[in-house]
């Protein structure tokens, strides 16, 4: 990441920091020798942060593991010893989105509100960046001001793009994108679908027929469905992931609003309870925002 970013990341991390790390070096002041008292504190805070208790439990853990290691009870130990565990859980293999040659269908999926259509845009202008040719699919029907604001954006980044009327069938959307990925021999061919909620069960059997159209007119792409969240839902992101997962199978986050949040813990909670990778991260609202995620990068954002 460039430095400007780990900059941003620093700053979007701010309220997290405050509530995660400032009662941390509390505790460690109040407790000089790790004790289970000062286990109890350390997991109330964990827990506050949005880190959930699969997640806190892991973590205190693997603390108790590393402290018995290094045959310590010094609780000034401790912070580094999270900050090893923390970049460790979020080091997970993922897709590779980046530097292959085969070409990409990348199936942007999330609930309402949550940035799809921008963080397309977004990883449209990154692709392009890298000399990647481009092809936008307006597959939210639902709204024909979704249609305009990818319209827009098309015209914005110079890529082409494929849309039908309002109100017509996504998925016969989906099947003319996807040919017409192929036949252009477009390098990545970015699917935007429907904000739905994860609870209607209509609409999560509408995006199932959607996957199904785009798998079975893949050819040589590779398919990549991506999850947009919102991070200052906190752990109502979890219950969207697991629905959505369950439905077609996420291969990884794109982790948005960042920096309006203190429940910046979900990050380590969707890789503890779903083994997600986050690929991106969006800290604002330019495209600059929008970066890899970079679980070294995030951590020391974080303790730093």
């Amino acid at each position: 990441m460039a430095e400007g970013f780990v900059s941003r990341l620093k700053t979007s991390l701010t309220k997290t920091r405050q509530r995660f790390l400032s009662q941390l070096e509390d505790i460690v002041v109040f407790h000089k020798k790790i004790s289970p008292e000062f286990y109890d504190e350390l997991e109330e805070i964990l827990i506050a942060s949005d880190v959930g208790f699969k997640t806190t439990s892991l973590l205190l853990d693997k603390l108790k593991e590393k402290v018995k290691e290094e045959k310590t009870d010094e609780t000034n130990e401790v912070k580094g010893y999270l900050r090893e565990i923390i970049e460790e859980i979020l080091s997970l293999p993922s897709p590779n989105i980046i530097s292959t040659d085969k070409p990409l269908a990348l199936l942007v999926v999330g609930v309402n509100g949550v940035g799809k259509t921008t963080s397309i845009a977004k990883l449209t202008e990154y692709y392009r960046s890298k000399g990647k040719s481009c092809l936008l699919v307006a597959g939210d029907t639902f709204r024909a001001a979704a249609i305009d604001q990818l319209s827009v954006w098309s015209k914005r980044l110079g890529v082409d793009l494929i849309h039908h009327q309002e109100g017509a069938d996504p998925g016969a959307v989906a099947f003319d994108g996807i040919t017409a990925a192929n036949a252009r021999q477009i390098d990545v061919v970015m699917l935007d679908t429907a904000g739905r909620l994860h609870t209607k069960v209509n609409l999560m059997s509408e995006l199932k027929k959607v996957h199904r159209v785009i798998t079975q007119n893949l050819g040589e792409r590779e398919l990549v469905n991506l999850l947009v969240l919102d991070a200052t839902t906190g752990q109502n992101a979890l219950s969207q992931a697991r629905t959505f997962h369950e439905a077609i199978g996420i291969d990884g986050i794109i982790l948005t609003k960042l920096d309006g949040t203190a429940k910046g813990g979900i990050v380590l909670a969707i890789a503890v309870e779903f083994g997600l990778p986050i690929l991106w991260l969006g800290v604002g609202e330019s495209s600059e925002d929008l970066r890899l995620f970079d679980p070294g990068e995030f951590v020391k954002a974080l303790f730093d």
